[in-house]
């Protein structure tokens, strides 16, 4: 018995020393590793989103893709109903094609009209040799008629001659002055059927533009996702119809404890351990750092000026670009992902 009680009285101390060693090797691991690290596992994958919408109404006619599938940026996904928009381009072009001979029947009438000043304008210099003429042998026989060297009727004839000259002159710079008023005219008319035909081109771009917009191309190559649309649906201008998560854009979303900022800086490396795939590595580094934290972005933000004040500590979302990860690995991270990421604050 004796014996005994000595052997346990041994082994307590010992098996004592051994988990205080392992404690004390453990703690001091720990301190090491966290005097360099900082961790946190509020992270998870993100990536770029675009949202595709519609920007015309109409019913959906094909759908070009697959759920879940790879598309290319251009290529076309969708096609809405476009016999009303064909109708609208058919509808533009005609009213263009009206306006365009509007401005040929102005051209053709200020073409017809410049002729007519240059006649008119022969004219007015014509009246005035036969004015001059005409004046001249009036003040010649007002003078031979003083003195008795013609009779009073070959000075009445001069008279008329000179007042028929006048009359003439006088038609002919009136007519000169309307034709110049109505080339203006004319003009004016034709400025405004240009004006006209620029609105109607305007308005056959417009139409074109809109028939384009049957056809729904992606925006970006990537994965589809989150479909809402059926084959015969009515969709409406402005209507969300899918989303595809961008092709390269995936990188992480760390979100640290305000404390565990102060070590933190742009450039750092970062180890990343998806939860899903815990055995792959991924590297990358800090990239920058959110404005705000993320309850002052949340759909609520608190207001610590109203009601009792309890000081929680805030997150504050940090970007980090992954910089070394296989192919392999980087074709299965999907944004929403959960992480655990370890930052390393010295070399």
């Amino acid at each position: 018995m004796t014996t005994e009680v000595k052997k346990k009285s041994k082994i307590v101390p010992i098996i004592l020393g051994v988990l205080i060693l392992i404690g004390a090797i453990f703690g001091v691991k720990e301190y090491l590793y966290y005097s360099t690290h900082v961790d946190t596992d509020d992270a998870q994958i993100d990536g770029d989103i675009s949202p595709v919408v519609t920007r015309v109404g109409g019913y959906v006619n094909d759908i070009l893709f697959e759920e879940n599938t790879r598309v290319t940026e251009g290529q076309t996904l969708v096609r809405l109903d476009d016999r009303d928009y064909k109708v609208k381009l058919e509808q533009a072009l005609a009213t263009q094609k009206g306006a365009s001979a509007g401005v040929g029947v102005s051209q053709a009438q200020i073409a017809a009209s410049s002729a007519n000043t240059s006649t008119a304008k022969a004219n007015i210099t014509e009246a005035r040799v036969r004015l001059n003429l005409a004046q001249k042998d009036y003040e010649r026989y007002a003078n031979l008629v003083k003195d008795g060297s013609i009779t009073q009727q070959q000075f009445d004839q001069a008279k008329a001659q000179k007042e028929s000259a006048e009359a003439a002159f006088q038609a002919a710079t009136d007519q000169y002055n309307a034709v110049v008023k109505q080339v203006g005219t004319t003009q004016s008319q034709l400025a405004v059927s240009s004006s006209s035909v620029n609105q109607r081109q305007a308005d056959v771009d417009f139409a074109k533009l809109q028939l384009s917009y049957t056809e729904i191309k992606a925006p970006a190559t990537g994965i589809v996702s989150r479909k809402n649309i059926q084959k015969g649906q009515l969709v409406q201008a402005g209507q969300s119809l899918f989303s595809i998560v961008n092709e390269g854009s995936i990188y992480v979303t760390a979100n640290f404890k305000e404390t565990q900022l102060e070590d933190i800086t742009p450039g750092l490396k970062v180890r990343v351990e998806v939860d899903a795939y815990p055995n792959e590595e991924v590297i990358g580094e800090v990239y920058n750092f959110s404005p705000i934290t993320g309850a002052k972005g949340s759909l609520l933000p608190p207001d610590n000026a109203t009601g009792n004040f309890v000081k929680v500590v805030q997150r504050v979302p940090v970007k980090i670009k992954i910089t070394k990860a296989s192919k392999a690995i980087m074709d299965k991270l999907r944004p929403g992902m959960s992480v655990q990421v370890s930052v390393s604050i010295k070399d």
